[in-house]
């Protein structure tokens, strides 16, 4: 089984925010070396828990550092950008790093009203969605009005970052997807759908699924559940506050008050996660991973002490060895 890694470059509470980005790029080295498939990077615009709001620029500098492992996007989101420009941007790491660039796909719009006015868009039906990625795989293969810049023989594969209309976009054009969440976890029937109504394309002849999970490892299952916390923490602060916060050390988090709609956020985070000891760890990805007959599984682990995160990933990557 692949194993894969989405970094999110998550900012740290008294840290400069910038501290992140250099941080990204060590656990890509560190990955490199433990044998994991891929490490993607993200998309988030004015968010102050996410460092990273520009793909292309972090692959670059992640590529730059390493040598083997595929260094993609998780991902470009498509209403922020033009086809064109994200084909060129792609089309020069792939050029620069022949082989090990991943292009995902998503369309997501900005995380508040204010920040989807600063970019633009208020929109974004899933048809347009289907229009653009079509658009953008011309430019990369040399089928568009106007050539993309540099033209390549090889370019990189597309991924779709995808739930409900976006697995039927990319059944429809025969492309891999990436997928996550409770309800698919609850419901593999919309996975089962792209697989039936999957068209074979050049790229892509048959389907293939990657499974997106949080995934955390420690000595023992209430560590794990420990250090959850702090994306947990944030991300029931984003429902109630409107804001994404950076992480906070987990003692600092367990001694919030939470009100009743932040616990629930908080639980139901953790229980869509899969942590605890590696043997815990082990069989629940093995299950999951079965349910949704997956072919890669992509961790976007995430915490503040990152010696704890570091360890985390070497104890994942020694599953399946």
């Amino acid at each position: 089984m692949p194993l894969s890694i989405l970094d999110r470059s998550r900012t740290r509470a008294g840290e400069d925010p910038g501290a992140a980005l250099p941080a990204t790029i060590e656990r890509a080295v560190r990955a490199e070396g433990l044998g994991y498939h891929r490490f993607w990077v993200a998309e988030h615009h004015a968010v102050p828990g996410i460092a990273s709001g520009s793909p292309a620029v972090l692959i670059a500098a992640v590529a730059g550092r390493t040598t083997r492992i595929r260094v993609g996007s998780g991902g470009v989101m498509l209403p922020n950008h033009r086809p064109l420009v994200v084909a060129e941007q792609f089309a020069m790491l792939e050029a620069l790093h022949p082989g090990r660039i991943d292009l995902g796909v998503g369309r997501s719009l900005g995380f508040t009203a204010p920040v989807r006015a600063a970019l633009g868009v208020d929109e974004y039906p899933p048809e347009a969605f289907g229009r653009d990625i079509a658009e953008l795989r011309a430019y990369l293969e040399r089928r568009g009005p106007v050539t993309a810049m540099p033209a390549l023989d090889h370019t990189p594969p597309v991924f779709v970052l995808a739930t409900g209309r976006g697995l039927e976009v990319a059944a429809e054009l025969g492309l891999p997807v990436v997928v996550g969440g409770p309800a698919l976890l609850a419901d593999p029937g919309p996975v089962a759908r792209y697989r039936r109504a999957f068209r074979p394309s050049e790229g892509c002849p048959e389907p293939s699924v990657v499974l997106s999970l949080e995934v955390m490892i420690a000595d023992t299952r209430e560590r794990a559940r420990d250090l959850l916390l702090p994306e947990a923490w944030a991300m029931a602060a984003s429902r109630t506050t409107g804001a994404f916060p950076p992480l906070e050390p987990v003692d600092a988090v367990q001694a919030r008050a939470l009100t009743e709609k932040q616990r629930g956020t908080v639980d139901a985070f953790v229980a869509g996660a899969v942590y605890g000891t590696a043997a815990d760890v082990a069989a629940e990805l093995r299950r999951r991973v079965e349910r949704l007959s997956a072919d890669e599984v992509m961790a976007s682990t995430s915490t503040y002490d990152r010696e704890e995160l570091a360890r985390a990933d070497a104890a994942l990557a020694g599953l399946f060895r």
